[in-house]
């Protein structure tokens, strides 16, 4: 969001706040650091990406051994 191209929307829907309230700190932020940190090159952005994604699929692969985990507990009892 901030250091992403994450949507608001997504972002306040997973943290659980208004997005409205989160664009405006999103904002806020923004205005305030302007200047601290150079901006990322293409490739920079792009890896960035992959590394997102590649986050995701993990957390959706640990959330359903998870779920696999506890459904054969659950059967073998």
């Amino acid at each position: 969001m901030v250091e992403t191209s994450r949507p608001i929307v997504d972002v306040a829907r997973e943290i659980g706040v208004h997005e409205g309230t989160l664009g405006s700190w999103v904002n806020k932020y923004r205005t305030e650091h302007a200047g601290d940190e150079p901006p990322l090159t293409m490739s920079e952005r792009a890896r960035l990406r992959e590394l997102e994604q590649e986050n995701r699929e993990l957390r959706m692969k640990t959330e359903f051994l998870g779920k696999a985990a506890a459904f054969f507990a659950q059967e073998y009892r």
